[in-house]
């Protein structure tokens, strides 16, 4: 299974700072939870991977609409 594979499970996502200084991602999904802390300059080179894939997933939609 790979990043295309869809999955019926649903999750809530939770962004903030923590005390420590830290960006905490915050995900529940079920009976799961899962803390991922990272330092501020990984948490904008993660905010920067995630701009870069909602814009080539807009550009791979807009391929697919003119079809």
């Amino acid at each position: 299974m790979g990043i295309d594979t869809e999955r019926d499970i649903e999750a809530n996502l939770q962004i903030g700072p923590t005390d420590l200084g830290m960006v905490r991602l915050f995900i529940e999904a079920g009976s799961i939870e899962i803390p991922m802390d990272f330092e501020p300059d990984e948490a904008i080179e993660i905010a920067e991977e995630i701009r870069a894939a909602a814009e080539a997933a807009r550009k791979a939609g807009s391929r697919k609409k003119r079809r």
